[in-house]
């Protein structure tokens, strides 16, 4: 290998772009962060700008990466890119995008869609074909909804584009979809067969609107010489497809093996599970893996630090406003009052749908819900609730995951919430699993410039990175007495939403209906 090449990798989040470049030893060299907005037009909706969000942040974050590492761009052997998935995102003939992208599972907008194409194929049909059933999160309801909503802007479509698709688009001029996000274009998608479902794509959409299918490390073109100009890189550097940020994130800390599992602690938690075999559940999500013979069985909360988020925002005043003069972060400020909180916080019991929710209750109409409030309770109770809250939701779906087979022997904490560590230590007491953390969290772009390496023959195979770019940082160990506590709480937890479920229903009708809308 060429002592002085270097890979590139790029991810789009939710909130953020992120990029680092890396040696072929996987030595951090650089790494540049840009923010944005999620816009969310109505409750439900969730979306971004594909050209100021997604294109314009890959830019600034490449031209700092250059700058800041002065490295001759024509060094930069390979570039892969990840993005939040899955995303629907229409564009023209020039492609340029027709309307802003309607993201994943955050935004609700298609549940009626999924419902429809739910009970068309039957779910016994559809674990199958395609591993999972019909949600808000497949992609397949938001092109429906898209084609019966815009039908003017649909009639224009030329391509239909994920986030990562969209990237490779603009750096290669090349309409591609990786055959990870592929899977989630739900119920068009056939994983035994590796391909299009032509029959189900024609009830949705004409199948020449779908991007040519590939591996997510197949080199899919070269960076053209519009993109060098826009992102200081240099014309002819290879691009692979890229992949969805969940996965190109557990690749990145190695997760590689059977029983071995991501817990992705970011705006949303996502669980990624690996299995030698093809394992179903019809509340959970499942498809193919990076590496042949491999599966992967995952599911997602619709928040995480998107409470916390939401908290610091709305009620942390005095906290951001002591961050702005220049003391300790409000997050810390936060973690600190709830460690001091006992756990079960004083018999409060939150239900973390804020944004409806995804695995494993696919209800796009739940409702967040904080019970038990007494006159007694305080800013912290109320805190530590919130990440417990989360913490019940993560073992709904880890139990959800053992209840088909699946081995999880092993779980990798890896994402921005991991700073949190009061966090960390209420889930690993509340699941009664220790979590790894790896030393350096650097995200889904680490794991996209390894395999960005791996695509143009840089490493014999996609393993090496486990081997020689990982360290760790230790490990969060349950504690038994604080588990019995959650024990004694959980099953309230899962029983609130079963008992609430309708009135939360009729709130959020109530909410759309007042809003002008009837149920979207």
């Amino acid at each position: 290998m060429p002592e002085s090449a270097y890979l590139l990798g790029i991810d789009v989040g939710t909130y953020s772009a992120k990029g680092v470049l890396v040696t072929l030893e996987g030595r951090v060299i650089a790494s540049h962060t840009v923010e944005y907005e999620l816009g969310i037009p109505r409750p439900g909706w969730a979306e971004h700008d594909a050209e100021s969000d997604w294109w314009a942040s890959l830019a600034r974050v490449t031209n700092s990466l250059v700058a800041d590492s002065k490295v001759d761009p024509a060094e930069i052997a390979a570039i892969g890119c990840s993005a939040i998935g899955p995303t629907m995102l229409p564009v023209d003939g020039n492609g340029t995008p027709l309307r802003t992208a309607i993201l994943y599972g955050i935004d609700t907008r298609s549940w009626r869609e999924a419902e429809e194409l739910g009970e068309e194929y039957g779910l016994d049909v559809l674990l199958e074909s395609t591993g999972k059933p019909v949600t808000t999160q497949s992609n397949g309801p938001k092109i429906l909804w898209f084609r019966r909503n815009q039908p003017e802007l649909f009639d224009r479509t030329h391509k239909i584009l994920t986030a990562n698709g969209y990237l490779a688009f603009k750096l290669t001029g090349e309409y591609t979809l990786d055959r990870y996000s592929a899977s989630a274009f739900d119920p068009m998608y056939d994983v035994p067969s590796r391909n299009w479902n032509k029959e189900r794509v024609e009830r949705i959409c004409p199948v020449e609107m779908l991007p040519s299918l590939v591996s997510p490390t197949e080199v899919v073109g070269k960076i053209t010489r519009t993109a060098a100009r826009e992102t200081g890189l240099a014309a002819g550097t290879p691009v692979i497809a890229g992949t969805i940020d969940a996965v190109a994130e557990a690749f990145s800390v190695g997760v590689t093996n059977p029983g071995e599992t991501m817990l992705m602690y970011g705006t949303t938690l996502f669980i990624i599970n690996v299995n030698a075999e093809w394992r179903r559940h019809g509340k959970l999500w499942s498809g193919p893996y990076l590496f042949d013979g491999h599966y992967t069985l995952a599911g997602g909360l619709a928040t995480s630090a998107a409470l916390t988020r939401w908290y610091r925002d709305q009620f942390a005043a005095l906290e951001l406003q002591e961050e702005r003069a220049g003391g300790e972060n409000a997050y810390q400020m936060l973690a600190a009052q709830a460690e001091s909180v006992a756990p079960g916080s004083n018999g409060l019991i939150v239900l973390p749908y804020f944004s409806g929710e995804r695995t494993p209750i696919f209800d796009p109409k739940a409702r967040g819900v904080i019970a038990g409030l007494t006159l007694s309770h305080t800013r912290a109770d109320v805190y530590r609730a919130l990440l417990e809250g989360v913490a019940y939701a993560l073992r709904h779906n880890l139990e959800a995951m053992r209840s088909v087979g699946a081995d999880l022997t092993r779980l990798v904490a890896v994402g921005g919430g991991t700073k949190n560590r009061t966090w960390l230590q209420i889930i690993s007491d509340c699941i009664g699993q220790p979590q790894h953390l790896p030393k350096n969290t650097v995200g889904a772009s680490y794991g996209d410039a390894y395999l960005a390496g791996y695509g143009v023959g840089l490493f014999d195979d996609l393993l090496t990175l486990r081997e020689q770019w990982i360290e760790w940082d230790g490990t969060i160990e349950p504690n038994r007495e604080r588990q019995a506590v959650y024990d004694d709480y959980y099953p309230i937890y899962r029983r609130t939403y079963e008992s609430l479920v309708g009135e939360l229903h009729e709130l959020a009708d109530l909410q759309a209906a007042h809003a002008g809308r009837e149920g979207e």
